[in-house]
């Protein structure tokens, strides 16, 4: 009786039966519990068990006059096969990044989506980074979209995930945290040592780690990073890259492309497309929400500071990466470079004439005075800090505004040599801290509020002069 076996193969890999050392298992893409065979195709391959002589393959049954007369076999039907097989160039992304670096986020979403297919999907914040979902809507091509679930975000963000959903007939894919992992993190540390230690290690256990596993079922994924999200960190960010920090379905370096199709776009641009397409938004954004994560970590913005300032607001500018881009975080030195320019290069800013700039000598010696003959108010700044950056003009006018009035306008420059003592000895958490000195006493009191309009400041330093 003869007995016909067809064998499939992927373009980019051969089947070979496991006699010959090459493994007959399919590759397959999966993310959370979902499964999806490659698909894949090579000639069929006719093995006759009958016993009668092909003129192509010999019968599995006949019996070789050597061991030698199998060696013919093994490599007539490699060759075959490998015939068959495709050689796969590697693209350089790079390249493609450049002739992208103009096209409209819909056309790059086009070819992503049209590159990977299955082996694809958009990562979903619960932010504006819904006008992700709409492009991938727009372009008509099948599309998939996951998203992490923490466990601690707003209930605004659930009840939006919910009306996505409906609006554009999906299903989230949905990644959660280890639950043995979050358990040891709060027994041991308690709900909010974030706000005490920093954020990156609850980030690693409830965003990190699930997200790897998500990516490790994908080819590419689509984030909603622009470039004027965070100008310490994302400035800098390609439309599509290699993944620099997260591997892919076929594990390695390089395994993973990451495609930024909105990374040129500005904000405002951005809710102008949302509005036009009068596409579901996160309730939070009408109460001064933008970038939106965790709700311990997340608080409104006031008018006139960065999105980002509402993320982690304890911390420094340039850590406002919770792991899931560390990539866009180069360095850690005085060195390191802002928008392209080393910091050290990066201009000096509070420049009115009426500001008195302090040394670290300067600054020690006004710590020990207990009894001054006046007060004085100082900003504990980076310039390279777009806080900073965005408060300079209404420090500037303070200083003006209090010529003359028996109140000194300061600044310390605390980044880089002066960062440790300013952390132990002033009280610095982020950029800018600002301090005042009051009169009688030893201790500066920390300006408490974000609210760094001259105003703002003039009634502080009224209610502690």
């Amino acid at each position: 009786m003869a007995m016909s076996v067809n064998v499939s193969s992927s373009s980019s890999s051969g089947i070979i039966n496991s006699r010959f050392g090459v493994s007959l298992e399919p590759k397959v893409s999966q993310i959370g519990s979902l499964r999806l065979l490659d698909r894949v195709h090579v000639a069929p391959v006719s093995l006759n068990l009958s016993g009668k002589r092909s003129s192509s393959v010999k019968p599995l049954n006949a019996e070789p006059k050597t061991k030698d007369s199998m060696i013919p076999l093994a490599a007539t039907m490699v060759a075959e096969i490998a015939e068959e097989v495709e050689v796969v160039e590697i693209e350089d992304f790079e390249e493609l990044a450049k002739k992208l670096e103009n096209a409209s986020p819909l056309e790059i979403m086009d070819k992503a989506l049209g590159k990977y297919g299955n082996d694809i999907a958009i990562a979903f914040s619960g932010a504006e980074d819904v006008a992700l979902i709409e492009y991938a809507h727009l372009t008509g091509r099948p599309f998939r979209v996951f998203s992490l679930d923490t466990g601690r975000l707003n209930p605004e963000t659930y009840r939006f995930f919910d009306a996505v959903e409906k609006h554009y007939g999906i299903r989230i894919e949905y990644m959660f945290p280890d639950s043995v992992e979050v358990q040891g993190l709060v027994r041991s540390k308690g709900l909010f040592s974030f706000y005490e230690d920093g954020h990156q290690e609850c980030c690693r256990v409830r965003k990190v780690r699930p997200l790897r596993r998500a990516l490790k079922g994908l080819k590419a994924w689509i984030t909603g990073q622009r470039k004027d999200q965070s100008p310490g960190t994302r400035s800098e960010i390609p439309v599509v890259q290699v993944d620099p920090v997260f591997e892919g379905l076929d594990g390695g370096v390089g395994s993973l492309v990451k495609w930024n199709p909105v990374a040129n776009v500005e904000g405002n641009d951005v809710w102008n497309f949302l509005r036009t397409m009068d596409v579901p938004v996160n309730t939070l954004h009408a109460a001064g929400y933008i970038s939106i994560g965790c709700e311990p970590c997340t608080k409104a913005v006031l008018p006139g500071q960065h999105e980002r300032e509402g993320r982690w607001w304890w911390e420094d500018a340039k850590a406002k990466e919770c792991g899931l881009h560390k990539g866009n975080v180069k360095e850690n030195s005085d060195d390191a470079k802002v928008n392209g320019e080393s910091k050290s290069a990066v201009a000096d800013i509070f420049k009115s004439e009426n500001l008195v700039t302090l040394s670290r000598q300067g600054i020690e010696n006004l710590m020990k005075l207990e009894n001054r003959k006046e007060p004085w108010i100082v900003v504990l700044y980076a310039p390279w800090c777009p806080f900073c950056q965005a408060m300079e003009a209404s420090y500037d006018e303070l200083a003006d505004k209090l010529a003359g009035s028996g109140i000194k306008v300061a600044k310390f420059r605390a980044d880089g040599d002066q960062k440790e003592f300013a952390k132990q000895e002033l009280q610095l958490g982020s950029f800018p801290t600002i301090l005042v000195f009051p009169k009688n006493s030893s201790r500066p009191i920390k300006y408490p509020s974000e609210k760094r309009d001259v105003e703002s400041l003039t009634s502080f330093l009224n209610l502690v002069r």
